[in-house]
C-alpha cells in the first residue's frame, strides 16, 4: 500500500481537511544559513517495491521519491489546510461532472521540455488502460470511459490471456489547447478536485512513451523542486536541485541523498553519530522511557499523521474466508495494552476504519476493534474452529517484531490458537509476497492517506479490484454503496454513503485495524528549519541550513 504524500491559491473547489500537527524545528546550531543554497543533507529511506513511475508506485519508499521529483495539479498543505493548486491555474466545473483544468504555462519538465496538458491526459490513459498494468489504475475509474479500458483475465493466471480492451483511451479525457484540458466523469464527484494531488496523477515527459516504463523508472524524469542523479541499489537515490522549478516550493538547498536502509536501528544509529540528517521514524527502542527526545533534545519532532497500523487477512486463502473468525481474531487484540506497553503510548488504539484526522471519517465505527475475548471465543466457535498455526508475518526491517509478537500471543491466549509472529527479512520481500498473493497467514499492513478524504480509505482498500486490496476482498454490497458515495454531487453525501460502505465492510472485517500512528521524528544539528508534509514526510523544499 500508499502508507502518501505531498501552498498558490486555492483550488476552485475545495474540500475541508483535518488539521494534522506539522513538526517544524527553529533551532539555531551556528550553522550559516547563507550556504543552505548550496548545501546537501542525507534523510533516510528504503528500496523502492518498483522502479519509479508514479501511477505504478504503492508503497511508501518510492512513493517519498516520487513526492519529492513530481509537482501535481493540486497539492496538500503542511499544516491540514484545504489543498491548494499548483501546477493548476484553475479548476473549474458547474455540475461536480465536467471539469475544465487549466495548468500554468512555462513550467518544465526535468528534461527541459514544457509541461503541457496532453502531458496529463496521456499519463492518465496509460495508467487506466489495463494491458500496462499500472497498480493505481484503479484511481481513475471516476473518469468516463474507464470500463472500456479495462479487461480482465478470464481464467486468472492463464492459460487464457486478458482479451483486448473497447478502448485504448478514456473518452472522458480531452485535449483544449496546450495548456487547458477537460475531464467528463462517469458521475457528478465532489471529491475529485482533491484527489488530484495524489502522484497518479501526475504527468509525465513525452520521452516516458518512447521507453519501456521500467527504464523510464530507473532513471525518472519529473518536474518537482529536485531532479534525479542515481540510484544504486539497497544503497541511496541521489537528488539534486531543479534551477528551473518556478513554483512556490523552490530548493532552499542543492543536494538530497535518500540512504536506503534495511534496518531503522542502523539509521537511528547514524542520525546520532551526524551521518544522517533526517530520520521519519525513530525506532521503537528508542521510544521507551522517551530516550529519543533526550537523545535528540531540540531536535526531536512529535507529530500526527493520518495513518493507521492494519493487520490484512489473506482472504484467498480457505481458512481466512469466514468473517466469523476473522471478527474473532480482531475482537482478540488488547490494542490498550499493545499501544502502552509496546508503544509506551506513543500510539493510539484504533476504533474506526478511517483515521479520524481525514474529512468524513467517522469515529468509533469499529465494532471488531473493542477487546472482547467473550465474544471472540463464540464467534470462533461458531466459525468453526481454526485448525493448525496460525502465522502472523511483518517485514523484519523496521519496528513490527515487537507489536505483531504481542497480537499473536494475544490471539494465543484468548482463542487458543497456536499463533506466532514471523519475520521477512525485507520490506522488498515482504511485498514480493503480498502481491503475488503468496501469504500464508495474517500480515502487517497499515494505511497512510494519499489524499485527505474518507474515499481514499474505502475505494483502494476495500472495493473489488482496488489497487491496494491486496487480501482480494469483495464485497458486491461494498462496491454497489462505494459507487453511489463516489458519484455523489456534494461531500456531505458522498461521506454519509461511505459510512453505509463502512458498515458492511465492520461486519466483513477484511483487515484488522490496531493502532492510530503518533510520528517521532529527528534531525541534525545540520538542519535549521524543516517542516512535515501532512502525512509527515520531511519536507525537503522547507529545510534550511
Amino acid at each position: 500500500m500508499r502508507v502518501s504524500k505531498r501552498t498558490g491559491s486555492a483550488i476552485a473547489l475545495g474540500a475541508a481537511v483535518a488539521l494534522i500537527a506539522s513538526g517544524c524545528s527553529g533551532s539555531d546550531n551556528g550553522g550559516d544559513a547563507s550556504n543552505s543554497a548550496d548545501g546537501a543533507i542525507v534523510i533516510d529511506g528504503t528500496q523502492p517495491e518498483v522502479p519509479l513511475v508514479p501511477a505504478n508506485t504503492t508503497e511508501t519508499g518510492g512513493g517519498a521519491i516520487i513526492d519529492y521529483l513530481w509537482t501535481g495539479l493540486v497539492e496538500y498543505p503542511n499544516n491540514g489546510g484545504a489543498p491548494q493548486n499548483a501546477v493548476a491555474e484553475s479548476i473549474t466545473t458547474t455540475d461536480s461532472k465536467v471539469y475544465e483544468i487549466k495548468i500554468k504555462k512555462g513550467l518544465k519538465f526535468h528534461d527541459g521540455t514544457e509541461v503541457k496538458a496532453a502531458n496529463f491526459t496521456k499519463a492518465w490513459n496509460w495508467a487506466a488502460y489495463s494491458p500496462n498494468g499500472a497498480q493505481n489504475s484503479s484511481f481513475f475509474s471516476d473518469i468516463a470511459g474507464f470500463e472500456d479500458v479495462q479487461s480482465e483475465d478470464p481464467d486468472g493466471e492463464g492459460p487464457k490471456p486478458a482479451p483486448e480492451p473497447k478502448a485504448k483511451e478514456l473518452s472522458g479525457l480531452k485535449v483544449v489547447d496546450d495548456y487547458t484540458f477537460q475531464v467528463t466523469l462517469g458521475a457528478p464527484t465532489a471529491v475529485f478536485p482533491t484527489k488530484l494531488g495524489y502522484s497518479a496523477f501526475v504527468p509525465l515527459p513525452d520521452v516516458f512513451f518512447t521507453q519501456k516504463p521500467d527504464e523510464f523508472g530507473r532513471k525518472p524524469i519529473g518536474n518537482g523542486p529536485v531532479k534525479f542523479v542515481s540510484w544504486e541499489d539497497d544503497v541511496s537515490i541521489k537528488l539534486t536541485r531543479f534551477d528551473d522549478y518556478t513554483l512556490r516550493d523552490k530548493m532552499k538547498i542543492k543536494d538530497v541523498d535518500v540512504k536506503l536502509y534495511q534496518q531503522d536501528t542502523a539509521a537511528y544509529n547514524d542520525l546520532l553519530a551526524g551521518n544522517l540528517d533526517f530520520q521519519q521514524q525513530v525506532p521503537q527502542s528508542a521510544l521507551a522511557g522517551d530516550k529519543w527526545k533526550t537523545d535528540l533534545g531540540d531536535k526531536a519532532i512529535q507529530s500526527v499523521t493520518p495513518s493507521t497500523g492494519i493487520i490484512a487477512f489473506p482472504i484467498y486463502d480457505a481458512r481466512f474466508k469466514n468473517p466469523k473468525l476473522r471478527k474473532a481474531v480482531s475482537l482478540a487484540i488488547n490494542r490498550q495494552e499493545i499501544t502502552e506497553k509496546i508503544f509506551f503510548g506513543n500510539r493510539t488504539p484504533a476504533d474506526s476504519w478511517a483515521n479520524p484526522l481525514t474529512p468524513g471519517a467517522k469515529e468509533k465505527n469499529c465494532t471488531a476493534c473493542a477487546y472482547n475475548p467473550d465474544e471472540a471465543k463464540r464467534l470462533l466457535a461458531e466459525a468453526g474452529g481454526f485448525q493448525g498455526e496460525m502465522v502472523f508475518y511483518y517485514n523484519a526491517d523496521a519496528s513490527h517484531k515487537e507489536w505483531m509478537e504481542a497480537v499473536a500471543q494475544s490471539v494465543k491466549n484468548v482463542l487458543q490458537i497456536n499463533a506466532r509472529a514471523e519475520g521477512v527479512p525485507t520490506f522488498a520481500v515482504f511485498r514480493e509476497q503480498i502481491n503475488a498473493h503468496k501469504m500464508k497467514g495474517p500480515y502487517r499492513a497499515g494505511w497512510q492517506q494519499d489524499y485527505p478524504d474518507v474515499e481514499n480509505w474505502v475505494n483502494p482498500l476495500y472495493v473489488t479490484g482496488g489497487s491496494s486490496n491486496d487480501g482480494q476482498y469483495s464485497n458486491p454490497e461494498v462496491d454497489a454503496l462505494a459507487k453511489e458515495a463516489s458519484g455523489a454531487p456534494s461531500l456531505e453525501a458522498s461521506h454519509a454513503k461511505f459510512a453505509e460502505a463502512v458498515a458492511k465492510i465492520d461486519q466483513d472485517v477484511p483487515s484488522i485495524p490496531v493502532y492510530f500512528q503518533g510520528q517521532q521524528s529527528g534531525h541534525s544539528d545540520k538542519i535549521k528549519k524543516v517542516e512535515l508534509t501532512n502525512v509527515g514526510e520531511i519536507d525537503i523544499t522547507s529545510v534550511e541550513l
